[in-house]
């Protein structure tokens, strides 16, 4: 069941992969359009040289961006169908699309939201260019610190709902949760300063944008996955068997 599971999960993340795709051209590219303008005209005013491209702007925003986005959506597809291998039959008496659904949520909220609400994407211009590599790492710290917190929430929950009930150990599991974040954003560095004169629009344009894509992203997958598995399970209902230790 698990090669299917696999196969179904990279395909859900081609499809995803397309539906993110038209979100980024329609309201992403325009804003990466408007920080290059800007940045060209800052280094204009200050006379500087105009580095050469590398790969052509009209490569980026097209074979450039579905190629990564492709990639990208069969990489995501391929873990979340392992994730919820992992789950199904472990979160009570769920059903597949429930499973692929709360596993979707889990997953954006731990690899998206936690690292964007304290750093947000950042389009080109914005940004000290000599702390690329400090704040890549802090990013994808931020990206594990998510995994761990949101596993061990669900762990929590799991082992108090005997004794707190579904809706108490939800609540607790989730204040938790939002504790251990809301100390580590604290203790850890913050972003960097926005360029003086820079559109706020534009940043936030770009950044509801970058937040939107991984939004549509996540959702494809959690529900065409869901839906698909279920039918999967319908047709061969010995694979829908709940695990013993549910």
């Amino acid at each position: 069941m698990m090669r299917s599971l696999l196969v179904r999960g990279m395909l859900v993340g081609i499809a995803a992969a397309g539906a993110a795709l038209l979100i980024a051209w329609l309201y992403g590219e325009p804003q990466v359009g408007h920080a290059i303008a800007f940045e060209e005209a800052k280094a204009h005013a200050a006379h500087e040289g105009h580095e050469p491209e590398v790969v052509s702007r009209g490569v980026q925003k097209t074979a450039g961006l579905i190629t990564a986005m492709a990639v990208y959506g069969v990489a995501l597809g391929g873990l979340f169908s392992i994730a919820f291998a992992f789950a199904y039959g472990r979160l009570g008496r769920l059903g597949a699309r429930a499973t692929a659904a709360l596993v979707a949520l889990a997953g954006f909220v731990a690899v998206e939201l936690v690292p964007f609400l304290k750093y947000p994407a950042m389009p080109p211009a914005v940004g000290n260019p000599g702390t690329i590599g400090s704040r890549t790492a802090l990013y994808f710290c931020m990206v594990a610190l998510g995994l761990l917190a949101t596993t061990a929430a669900v762990i929590v929950c799991r082992r108090l709902v005997p004794r707190l009930g579904v809706w108490n150990a939800v609540t607790a599991s989730t204040a938790g949760f939002a504790v251990v974040i809301a100390v580590v954003y604290r203790i850890t560095p913050e972003p960097d300063a926005i360029p003086e004169h820079f559109p706020a629009t534009v940043l936030w344009d770009f950044r509801i944008a970058s937040l939107g894509v991984q939004l549509v992203l996540w959702a494809t997958i959690g529900l065409l996955f869901g839906y698909l598995t279920e039918r999967a399970f319908a047709r061969h209902p010995s694979r829908a068997a709940v695990p013993a230790n549910a």
